[in-house]
């Protein structure tokens, strides 16, 4: 019972700090990234479809992303796309294929983006310490309902703690790697 309640906080720890790294990919650093475009939906025939399911998106070079629509005519629903998602792109094209100049970040941006970061950061903290709550909470109605005894529950409550801090310890290492990728020029 108590190793279930231990692997369940792990496996939930585990896929909060999978969606951080996935939601820090999203943010732009100096250097051009096609998981930029993640967010992004085309309206291909009505229905509104992920940028990289009607094109072929790639960074050629640091400060450029170009994306090759498999149908010429989708070039101005991508343009439109990029240009309403607000991440402040000017995309151009020629016919067949559309290039997106990532301009460089001023200092003032990329001190507005660390801050992102760390708040984003720390919302990932406060669910791991939501999880190791409720495991805590599930350890203690183990012992109150005489499933595991006190010792047990001292030891499960402990590795759940350690659980804890080497996920949050994990969190500071991928913002710290996220906010040298910004802050550098």
């Amino acid at each position: 019972m108590l190793n279930t309640v231990i692997e369940e906080a792990k496996e939930k720890m585990s896929k909060s700090l999978e969606h951080y790294k996935n939601e820090l990919k999203g943010i732009r650093t100096g250097r051009a990234s096609v998981a930029m475009f993640e967010g992004i939906k085309v309206d291909y025939y009505g229905t509104p479809t992920p940028i990289n399911q009607v094109g072929t998106l790639s960074a050629p070079e640091p400060r450029l992303i170009t994306i090759q629509p498999w149908e010429p005519s989708l070039i101005p629903a991508i343009e439109k796309a990029i240009m309403s998602s607000n991440l402040g792109f000017n995309p151009s094209n020629d016919g067949v294929m559309i290039r997106v100049p990532i301009p460089q970040l001023t200092e003032e941006r990329r001190k507005e983006i660390v801050k992102l970061i760390k708040k984003m950061a720390e919302d990932a903290k406060v669910v791991i310490r939501n999880i190791r709550r409720d495991a805590n909470e599930n350890i203690k109605q183990l012992e109150k309902d005489k499933e595991i005894s006190e010792d047990d529950a001292k030891k499960g409550t402990a590795k759940v703690q350690e659980l804890t801090d080497d996920f949050i310890k994990k969190v500071d290492e991928v913002t710290a790697l996220k906010e040298k990728d910004v802050m550098e020029i």
